[in-house]
């Protein structure tokens, strides 16, 4: 079940039938980014604010010079969908506990999602890019997968580290499962070989 918190915008442009070209189809673009508390997440996140949205942006304030200097205009027709899974405990290897011990994991894990959403929509506001938040519960590489194609995004964006060291360990590679059972366009990024550098490993892979 998908929980959807608002965030800057409430309404997400339908690509739709029609003309318009690619320029058009891309300025519509819906994305779609996995993030967790790594930083590997949060760098998959603002490598796609940078390179997939900034020029949109650039050319909605262009577009209608009174309202960009005004600051009105904002990435037009762009979404980012930023979405959030949190393990039950059965992926964590720990079927059966106690009732208290559950509700103040839970709690946890909402505080925890609260921060890290709260951190990529800031990130998104920056860019004046469009935001919605959708929290998941139960296997990350599943929720995720699904939530691509339920919500018609036009690429799934995932970092290849990181959503979590648990997740990794009892889990497995979430960007490696996406990749093969997405049924969306799926960009891994790669995060810098060394910190001061600024270039990015990317690999792509169709669904």
């Amino acid at each position: 079940m998908m929980e959807k918190t608002s965030a800057t915008t409430t309404k997400v442009v339908e690509e739709g039938g029609g003309g318009g070209g690619r320029e058009e189809r891309r300025m519509k673009m819906k994305v779609m980014v996995a993030i967790d508390e790594s930083e590997g997440s949060f760098y998959a996140l603002q490598w796609a604010l940078e390179n997939l949205f900034e020029n949109m942006a650039s050319k909605c304030y262009a577009s209608t010079a009174e309202e960009a200097h005004a600051g009105m205009v904002e990435n037009e027709g762009g979404m980012v969908f930023l979405v959030h899974v949190q393990p039950r405990f059965a992926e964590y290897g720990y079927p059966i506990i106690g009732p208290n011990v559950e509700d103040y994991v839970r709690k946890s894990q909402e505080e925890a999602s609260a921060a890290i959403l709260s951190r990529g929509l800031h990130m998104c506001k920056d860019k004046k890019v469009k935001a919605e938040t959708i929290i998941l519960r139960g296997d990350p590489r599943e929720m995720i997968c699904q939530a691509a194609e339920q919500v018609h995004v036009d690429l799934l964006v995932v970092g290849s580290r990181g959503l979590g060291t648990i997740s990794r360990l009892f889990i497995g590679s979430v960007s490696d499962y996406c990749a093969h059972n997405a049924k969306v366009p799926i960009l891994i990024v790669k995060p810098p070989i060394k910190k001061d550098t600024k270039e990015t490993q990317t690999s792509a892979v169709t669904a």
